[in-house]
């Protein structure tokens, strides 16, 4: 178990960390939509009670380089851990500079598979180089080695983003990706895209959100059923034109053909490699190649029988997918791991969209619980979250309330999904809505708090609604579309997070150190800290100042 701090017993209330999802910090306010919500709550906290700044990207949350932004699950990885681990961006390039990817077992398999079959390597994944989910050079390094390595066809099935990238991105991937393509058809190479559709219409759900998403994605890379195009390309200038102001993420399905016939569908003896190194958006469509008969999300109407892999092992408990290309970080010593070593009671809430983030990613990409650990999970409404830009705040802050008041846990950690959700929908106003949500719950969940005795850390897992608008890289203003209207950014900031410690229970005894290069992995310390336990070897710098 974790050691007693000698010099501090620790508060006598619970100490609830407080994930505000999507909320960084910017140098400016231009086209902030935190900056233009009325929040009195958090402008409050900023006012009167100490806080610091964090990075929440690069190499602070294990990414390959500071110009590479945070995201959702390495923050919370980083939150929970208490370190930083390589995460996938970085794993995975790092095994196809060393050559390590092609020795690796499951390459090895995938290549063996299409060769024993119909000669074909599908590989599906989100097409981009936003470095979230995937990146585009990861794709084209696996199709260069498919070709050397003797396989007659590659298909690839294109996710489009505009999410991690900007909003009407798609064709400068698109285009010179398919010159690309067209420079290897010799020798009796065939590579070609098959398929595609936005990334948050097809294929990419996750947490049982959605299973009409993978569903639609399986009719149209599997089954090749669709809306028909020559070419990716003309997909999308073509659906853009018939469904004007859709951004990337949002379009439809469709299929590219040749003679009224797909020219990729997904058939007995094909090898299919899901390309993103991320877990959370790769399961489902992982377990609908790989379950058998069991399967029952949808009529998979016929399910073919492929050498499948991933980039990475997607879930660990699970044992998802069973062949995966590189090895996930092995994450050990959490913060929930090691507090329940030490007897601390621990509970965990947010909706669907973010529960795996408090749990799974959390615990260092495990399924399950530890020992006196209580999840509640709020279903999300399936809706688009620009509509309903509250979310599940309230029915969160319901949760964690009865928690607190309940006086079973020590440490509560929760996750607000509305500025990250909301912000990647592109809605200025819907996304200061957001921020006003979470704003009141916290005006509600705050004096639950105070009278259990407890201190809160308000944080953040990355940057999101602090720049809802492209800017000009020169003026710094909002870069304007043909029309007068401003571009939407929908990916995450390069911005600092807010980290604030709320304490009415000290009487000013207790602060936050101002740590040069302190990042998320600090948090699991400073928590350890407040219930009177020292830190974890493994883990990073305290920030809690007592005086």
């Amino acid at each position: 178990m974790l050691q007693k701090l000698p010099s501090f017993p620790g508060i006598a209330g619970p100490v609830v960390v407080i994930v505000m999802d999507g909320y960084g910090v910017p140098k400016s306010d231009v086209g902030s939509a935190i900056a233009a919500a009325k929040k009195p709550t958090l402008d409050s906290l900023f006012a009167r009670y100490p806080h610091v700044l964090l990075r929440a990207h690069g190499s602070a949350v294990g990414m390959p380089s500071d110009e590479d932004m945070g995201n959702s699950e390495v923050g919370h990885n980083a939150i929970g851990a208490g370190q930083v681990y390589a995460q996938g961006a970085a794993l995975v390039a790092d095994a196809i500079a060393s050559g390590a990817i092609w020795q690796g077992e499951a390459w090895q398999q995938v290549v063996a598979g299409a060769k024993a079959g119909r000669g074909v390597v599908h590989f599906i994944g989100l097409f981009s180089d936003g470095n979230v989910h995937s990146h585009i050079d990861h794709l084209k390094a696996m199709v260069l080695r498919a070709r050397d390595e003797g396989v007659k066809a590659v298909r690839i099935h294109a996710l489009l983003d505009g999410r991690d990238v900007p909003e009407t991105s798609a064709l400068e991937y698109l285009e010179p990706f398919e010159a690309f393509l067209a420079e290897l058809q010799a020798g009796g190479f065939d590579a070609q895209i098959a398929s595609g559709g936005g990334r948050m219409t097809i294929t990419m759900d996750r947490y049982d959100a959605n299973w009409k998403m993978v569903e639609q994605g399986w009719h149209t890379h599997v089954l090749g059923r669709g809306e028909q195009f020559a070419s990716a390309s003309q997909a999308v200038r073509a659906l853009r034109e018939k469904h004007p102001g859709t951004i990337d993420q949002d379009l439809p399905a469709f299929v590219i053909g040749k003679d009224g016939q797909p020219v990729g569908t997904i058939e007995d003896g094909d090898a299919v490699v899901f390309y993103n190194f991320r877990g959370d958006r790769a399961i489902e469509i992982t377990r609908a190649f790989e379950e058998g008969a069991e399967f029952d999300k949808f009529d998979r109407v016929r399910a073919p029988k492929v050498t499948y892999a991933g980039m990475l092992q997607y879930d660990g408990d699970l044992k998802l997918p069973k062949r995966f290309l590189v090895d996930p970080p092995a994450i050990r010593d959490t913060m929930s791991e090691w507090f329940a070593k030490s007897g601390v009671a621990q509970f965990a809430c947010s909706e669907t969209q973010k529960f795996g983030h408090v749990t799974y990613f959390w615990n260092g990409n495990r399924s399950n619980k530890f020992d006196g650990e209580t999840w509640q999970e709020v279903p999300s409404d399936v809706v688009p979250f620009e509509q309903r830009p509250w979310m599940k705040a309230a029915e969160i802050t319901d949760a964690m309330i009865a928690a607190v008041q309940s006086g079973k846990y020590k440490v509560l950690r929760c996750n607000y999904a509305n500025g990250d959700m909301v912000g990647h929908s592109g809605h200025f106003r819907a996304a200061t809505m957001a921020v006003e949500a979470v704003d009141l719950a916290l005006s509600r969940l705050l004096p639950a708090i105070d009278a259990a005795g407890g201190i809160a850390l308000i944080t953040a897992d990355h940057g999101n609604a602090d720049e809802m608008f492209e800017l000009d890289k020169k003026t710094k203003q909002p870069a304007q579309n043909p029309d007068g209207s401003f571009k939407a950014k929908t990916a995450h900031t390069l911005n600092p997070v807010p980290l604030i410690l709320y304490d009415n229970v000290s009487g000013g005894k207790l602060a936050l150190k101002a740590v040069e290069g302190a990042g998320l992995s600090n948090i699991a310390a400073t928590v350890a800290n407040l219930i009177g336990f020292d830190k974890h070897a493994a883990w990073d710098a305290s920030l809690l100042d007592v005086r």
